[in-house]
């Protein structure tokens, strides 16, 4: 009887946490003119979770552009300067004057729809510190077998894990990018989109030459 209520009372317990954690994630919606993208960000990347967040509920996404679209890649957006950006701007560079430390963790990788940080090149930003608001989602491809052992035969990525190979082979993503760029969130509504957005015609810089924005961005349960 005691061993009874004991694993009832665990059971109980477990089932109270697991609710809890989920109730608490964090969720943003990215409300856009191509349509909504519904997003989770991780608990583990907690630098880069709580400046989204601050960013969001300060309105600071609110009518940024998408301004660099590229198909089968990724499409990027967080550059305050292209809120009120002309046609032949040149978007890319604005944001914040801090920037985020690293927060690269192997569980989190560029699968399609994952959600990662902006960051200027390894030359001039050797710690891998993120923008303090350019982030882009990854759209990508699906690749072979083949196709991830030479990356990985090559050196350029660590041996695949079954999930990742899995994720890499059906839904695709960018392997090329694991490791190099943190990963803190991923969409969990709206993939459709994405690919709605990163099939727009764009011109020699990427920008897609019909303006497509955030709206607004919220917090959602």
């Amino acid at each position: 009887m005691k061993n009874k209520l004991i694993l009832t009372l665990t059971l109980v317990l477990t089932f109270l946490i697991f609710n809890f954690m989920a109730y608490t994630q964090t969720n943003i919606l990215l409300h856009t003119t191509a349509g909504d993208i519904k997003i989770l960000l991780y608990d583990e990347t907690p630098l880069h979770r709580d400046n989204f967040i601050k960013l969001v509920k300060d309105g600071y996404y609110d009518s940024v552009l998408f301004h660099r679209v590229i198909p089968q890649f990724m499409i990027q957006t967080g550059d305050p300067d292209s809120k009120k950006a002309t046609a032949d701007q040149h978007l890319g560079v604005g944001g914040p004057s801090y920037k985020i430390a690293a927060e690269i963790l192997p569980q989190f990788f560029h699968k399609k729809g994952a959600l990662a940080a902006a960051r200027q090149g390894d030359a001039v930003n050797p710690k891998k510190e993120s923008s303090g608001s350019q982030f882009y989602i990854v759209q990508g491809a699906p690749l072979t077998n083949s196709q991830l052992d030479a990356l990985q035969s090559s050196g350029r990525h660590a041996a695949f894990t079954p999930e990742e190979r899995t994720a890499y082979t059906t839904i695709g993503g960018t392997p090329h990018l694991d490791n190099a760029y943190t990963v803190f969130g991923e969409v969990t509504e709206g993939l459709e989109i994405v690919d709605q957005i990163a099939a727009a015609k764009t011109d020699s810089r990427n920008r897609p030459l019909t303006d497509i924005r955030i709206l607004h961005a919220s917090i959602i349960k």
